[in-house]
């Protein structure tokens, strides 16, 4: 069965991250340049928050506020949901579910070593169906 771990493997350990207090507008030019919908607030080593396009949404777009006077810290979200490497992709998949978020960081003893995304757990999941389709098919034609 997939492990987070496995997925970071694959995909690459790099985290995109900004510090809490920087502005707003910054962390949207940042995911921008990245292509991604979420960066990781760390104050140094230490995982702090997350912020997305949709704290910007809720809290900058629907409020009137300004991103370039804003800080990340004003809108981030602190109450995170990680999980370990030893995560199956099945849990994390739930996770994104009930908790309706579209990212999961990834910590080890204590050190953030990469971010899962639902569109990398979706990704596995058809992946290593799509495998067992051409193993069962390969059974019933042999």
């Amino acid at each position: 069965m997939l492990q987070a771990r496995h997925l970071l493997a694959e995909k690459g350990h790099e985290v995109y991250s900004i510090g809490p207090d920087s502005p707003v507008l910054a962390a949207l030019t940042l995911m921008a340049e990245r292509s991604v919908g979420a960066l990781l607030v760390m104050d140094g080593e230490s995982l702090v928050g997350i912020v997305s396009e949709r704290d910007y949404a809720r809290n900058i777009v629907l409020k009137g506020r300004s991103s370039a006077t804003t800080a990340v810290n004003e809108i981030m979200t602190r109450e995170m949901i990680t999980v370990g490497p030893d995560e199956t992709v099945e849990q994390c998949m739930r996770l994104c579910t009930n908790r309706r978020v579209r990212h999961l960081p990834v910590v080890e003893d204590g050190k953030t070593v990469g971010v899962l995304s639902i569109g990398d757990l979706v990704k596995a999941v058809i992946s290593e169906q799509t495998e067992q389709i051409e193993q069962l098919q390969r059974y019933i034609a042999g």
